[in-house]
C-alpha cells in the first residue's frame, strides 16, 4: 500500500526533502523536487557550509542526494563538510545567479559524511571562537587597522579563513605568518564588509523581524539617500542607518512604487497663480496623491491640501492666462488633511499625549465630583447658602436637626413614644375645658 505513493526521487514520500525550508541563510527553495527525476538530470550539486558560503560540485560517484544531507566534498588541501542546499534543475539558474564561471574548474564531491568526519568536524568548529579572540589581539599588537569578525575551519581542521573587516588596505604578511605558527594551520584571508558582518552576528531589526541579511538576502545592492529623497524620508542618520552603520537594505524595496507614483504627480518647482496669491509646494503624500502648498516659499504659512488633480486643473489654467478665485475646488470636498510625518518619527510623540491626557483627567476629577443635584440646586449652591445663611435656611436646618434627633431617640427608648403623645391630648383637653368655661 505505501508502495503506491513513493516517488522516485528518493525521497520515499509524497513531501520531499526538497520542498521544506531549512534555517538557513541562504537556502533555495526547491519547487521541483516532487517532479520524478529531477535530481538526475544534472550532475551539479549546490552545497553550503557555514555562514554565507556556498559552493557547487560535481556528483561524479552518481550518489543518491537529497535536500539537507551532510557530504564530504574537495577542497585544496585536504577535504571539506557541507550540507547540500540544491540538486536538480534549478542548480544551473543559481549558479548563472551567483555569476560562476563556467570554464573554473569544479570540484567534486567525495561520499556523504561519515561519523568519522563528523566528529572532525565538530573538533574544528570547537576552535573557531577562541582562535578569532587570539586573533584580534595579534592583530591589535601588530598595530592594523582591520577588525576580524569571524574565523571558519575546514571540516579536516587542516585550514582556517579568516574574515575580516577593512576600512583601508591592510598589509597582513607578518599578520599570516604569526597566525599560520600559533595555530599550525593554513591560513586564508577573506574581506567582508559591514554588511555581511551584521548578517554574520544577526540581530532585530527596526520592524521588529529578524534582519534580512540574516535570514533570506543572498547578494547585497548599493544603497543611496536617493532612495530616501524619491520617498520623502527625513535624511537622519541616525534613522536611516541599520545595525551594521550602513544605509537600511529596506530603502530599496518600495522605491520602485513611489516613483511610479510620482509620475502622476505635478512638478515641486510649479507654483499655482490664483486670484488669492501665489502657493508654492510645501510637501506632498505620493501614496494618496495629496499636496500641500503654502504662500510663503521659505516657510509654511496658509497652507492649503489640495489632490493632483486639481493641482493640473489650476497648472492648466494658469498656462491659458487664467487664474481660479480659490486653490481649493468648489464643486468638490477638499480631501482630508495629510498626517504629519515628522510628527509621526518624533520619539517624544508619545510623552506628549500622556502628559495631555494627564492634566485633562485632574480638571474633570475636580468638576465630576461637584454635580450632585438635589431638588433643583446643587451641592456647591447648598454650600454657598450655609456659609451665608438667612433666617429661612436657619430654621429650615434647625428644625431638620430637631427632628433627626427625635427620631434617635426613639429608636433607643420606645416607652418614650407612648409618654409624648399622651401629653399632647392631656392639654388638649384642659384647653377645651378652659374654653367652655
Amino acid at each position: 500500500m505505501n508502495n503506491k505513493f513513493k516517488l522516485k526521487n528518493g525521497s520515499g514520500t509524497l513531501c520531499c526533502k526538497g520542498c521544506g525550508h531549512q534555517d538557513k541563510q541562504l537556502n533555495t527553495y526547491d519547487w521541483l523536487a516532487d517532479i520524478p527525476g529531477n535530481a538526475e538530470e544534472q550532475d551539479i550539486v549546490e552545497v553550503q557550509f557555514k555562514n554565507t558560503r556556498k559552493g557547487y560540485f560535481k556528483n561524479s560517484n552518481h550518489l543518491n542526494l537529497e535536500k539537507g544531507d551532510i557530504v564530504a566534498v574537495e577542497a585544496s588541501p585536504g577535504h571539506d563538510i557541507g550540507v547540500v542546499t540544491l540538486t536538480g534543475r534549478l542548480v544551473p539558474l543559481q549558479m548563472k545567479k551567483a555569476n560562476f564561471k563556467h570554464d573554473a574548474e569544479i570540484k567534486r564531491i567525495y561520499r556523504k559524511a561519515k561519523p568519522i568526519d563528523l566528529e572532525k568536524y565538530e573538533e574544528a568548529k570547537a576552535k573557531e571562537h577562541d582562535t578569532m579572540i587570539r586573533s584580534r589581539q595579534i592583530a591589535q599588537n601588530l598595530n592594523l587597522n582591520m577588525k576580524i569578525g569571524d574565523v571558519e575551519y575546514q571540516g579536516d581542521g587542516n585550514k582556517a579563513i579568516f574574515y575580516y573587516i577593512a576600512d583601508e588596505r591592510v598589509d597582513f604578511r607578518q599578520l599570516i605568518k604569526v597566525l599560520a605558527e600559533t595555530f599550525r594551520v593554513r591560513i586564508e584571508m577573506k574581506q567582508i564588509g559591514a554588511r555581511q558582518e551584521a548578517g554574520r552576528i544577526g540581530g532585530i531589526g527596526p520592524c521588529g523581524r529578524e534582519l534580512c541579511c540574516t535570514t533570506w538576502m543572498t547578494s547585497f545592492i548599493s544603497v543611496s539617500t536617493g532612495a530616501a529623497r524619491y520617498q520623502d524620508i527625513s535624511l537622519n542618520p541616525q534613522k536611516l542607518a541599520g545595525q551594521c552603520a550602513k544605509l537600511k537594505c529596506c530603502l530599496n524595496y518600495e522605491i520602485d512604487v513611489y516613483v511610479e507614483a510620482q509620475k502622476h504627480l505635478p512638478s515641486k518647482e510649479i507654483t499655482l497663480e490664483t486670484m488669492d496669491g501665489t502657493y508654492y509646494f510645501f510637501k506632498a503624500d505620493i501614496l494618496k496623491g495629496l499636496i500641500t502648498y503654502s504662500t510663503d516659499k521659505n516657510f509654511i504659512a496658509n497652507a492649503v491640501t489640495i489632490s493632483s488633480r486639481r493641482a493640473f486643473e489650476i497648472i492648466s489654467m494658469n498656462k491659458r492666462g487664467e487664474k481660479p478665485e480659490n486653490i481649493t475646488d468648489d464643486n468638490h470636498t477638499g480631501p482630508q488633511k495629510p498626517i504629519d510625518l515628522v510628527e509621526q518619527e518624533s520619539l517624544t510623540r508619545f510623552d506628549k499625549r500622556k502628559n495631555g491626557n494627564r492634566k485633562k483627567k485632574k480638571k474633570g476629577a475636580g468638576q465630576e465630583t461637584t454635580p450632585i443635584s438635589k431638588g433643583g440646586e446643587t451641592v456647591n449652591n447648598i454650600e454657598k447658602a450655609v456659609k451665608v445663611p438667612n433666617d429661612s435656611t436657619v430654621k429650615e436646618t434647625n428644625l431638620h436637626e430637631g427632628k433627626e434627633k427625635g427620631r434617635n431617640k426613639n429608636k433607643k427608648h420606645p416607652n418614650n413614644r407612648m409618654k409624648r403623645t399622651d401629653e399632647p391630648i392631656k392639654n388638649n383637653n384642659n384647653d377645651k375645658a378652659k374654653n367652655n368655661s
